[in-house]
């Protein structure tokens, strides 16, 4: 029956690409070819399994799939589970229909609690073992467990996370030119003035294109200015509806970035006009900085992947190096820091004892330090030396994860129901960047909030 079921799940991802879905295949074939003499000591716990095999899917492609199987190398080799992964740009579009016909991966990597909460309900998903919780309660905040919890049940661990407001600038250009890194919102606004006046270059660039997900980076934004304007309770009372979408302190979060991305005289440095923000991939938006032709981009702590796509060094993220960023400022010098951030959720479709094992693996400070220490991702896991980050912003980020002084909050949209979090409100963000106003964006996204 497993093979049968594997082959049923492999012919789904098949005919998926044959609809022109983006794939990464990433199999096994990368971590036994480097795993190499291996001290199984930290995976005796796990047991071991005699030609078990677990398929997972996700959303992770290229270099950061590449690293994603060597982080779970080892625990092929110890515990004798093959792990097959594929990535795919079209997940989280695709992993409920395949769920629903019974050809679901083993395990699904989901993005976003809203997804999670939509397969829970689905009756799809198995519920999470003992010793996954127990890393959980062990080494993860009560937040990070309640994004993975649905209706009392524990359906999954978190696996990276990141911080989304970071703005990435050029360390050089700020030296050259006497720029000071804002401690203010107000002194964002001043300081892109004053880049604009100087008539170099917009200040901004910035790209919303992301295929069918387009509009999602301009909904970090939001978030953002939703947190630090109104504070973390009207954040809650958003994401939860307690407030409509159409409140007016989201119309003012939405006019305080509106400053900036339905600017003239503020975007699109390097690219275009505003009209070209939608149409710019946002993962090539932010490299015109190492041009000269804008100062300033606003994207995730996950965005330093992509200063090196194909994983070189050429470009030194560092606060002495060739780009780094800093957090959007609090709205008050005297604020307590508060960030808005993301992460995943590895859930389960086949209840087995190598499934789980697999899991519990995931959940636990060994495969977070391990694959931190690869490069270019951060954990929000309390198991994970800051040191072992990849960079010093990096670092920073996971230091600040780890402070119980951060006031943290996850990704609105990805909380949001999908019908408004992956729907209405990245379409609402296209619309808005195009020409329509505030209060019209916000009706039309209030009322597709689902009433059940």
């Amino acid at each position: 029956m497993r093979n049968a079921r594997h082959r049923r799940w492999t012919a789904s991802i098949v005919a998926a690409a044959a609809l022109g879905l983006t794939l990464s295949a990433c199999t096994g074939d990368i971590a036994e070819e480097e795993a190499g003499d291996v001290d199984c000591a930290d995976y005796e716990s796990y047991g071991t399994f005699d030609g078990a095999e677990v398929t997972v899917a996700g959303t992770i492609l290229d270099l950061e799939a590449d690293n994603l199987n060597k982080s779970w190398a080892d625990f092929e080799t110890c515990t004798g589970i093959d792990v097959e992964y594929q990535g795919s740009s079209e997940f989280e579009a695709q992993i409920a229909v395949l769920a629903e016909g019974g050809n679901a991966p083993d395990v699904g990597i989901v993005p976003q609690p809203g997804l999670l909460n939509r397969l829970a309900g689905g009756g799809w998903l198995i519920p999470a073992s003992q010793a996954v919780e127990d890393n959980v309660d062990e080494f993860w905040s009560e937040d990070w467990k309640t994004y993975g919890t649905v209706d009392g049940t524990f359906y999954a661990a978190p696996l990276m996370a990141s911080i989304k407001g970071y703005v990435w600038y050029s360390p050089a250009e700020f030296e050259e030119k006497g720029y000071e890194i804002p401690k203010t919102l107000d002194e964002l606004t001043t300081l892109s003035e004053t880049i604009a006046a100087e008539g170099d270059h917009k200040p901004w660039c910035v790209g919303l294109e992301s295929g069918e997900a387009t509009g999602w980076p301009g909904t970090d934004w939001v978030e953002d200015y939703m947190l630090r304007l109104n504070g973390p309770d009207a954040y809650d009372q958003w994401v939860a509806h307690e407030i409509p979408f159409n409140d007016p302190q989201v119309a003012a979060a939405f006019d305080a970035v509106g400053g900036y991305l339905k600017n003239e005289d503020m975007v699109n440095g390097g690219i275009g006009d505003v009209s070209t923000q939608v149409s710019e991939a946002f993962q090539t938006a932010g490299l015109p900085i190492l041009d000269g032709e804008c100062s300033l981009h606003h994207q995730a702590s996950f965005y330093e992947t992509f200063w090196n796509p194909e994983g070189g060094d050429d470009v030194k993220v560092a606060s002495d190096g060739d780009v780094f960023g800093f957090l959007l400022p609090p709205a008050n010098a005297d604020d307590p820091l508060s960030v808005t951030g993301g992460g995943e959720f590895p859930v389960a479709f086949r209840d087995a004892e190598e499934v789980e094992a697999f899991r519990a693996y995931l959940s636990s400070d060994t495969w977070a330090n391990n694959r931190v220490s690869l490069g270019g991702v951060i954990s929000a896991n309390k198991g994970v030396d800051p040191q072992n980050a990849s960079s010093e912003l990096l670092t920073q980020s996971i230091e600040i994860l780890q402070d119980p002084e951060t006031t943290f909050r996850f990704d609105g949209s990805d909380l949001m129901p999908g019908a408004v979090g992956t729907d209405s409100f990245w379409k609402g963000i296209v619309a808005w960047v195009g020409g329509e106003d505030t209060a019209q964006v916000l009706d039309t996204i209030e009322g597709t909030w689902p009433t059940s």
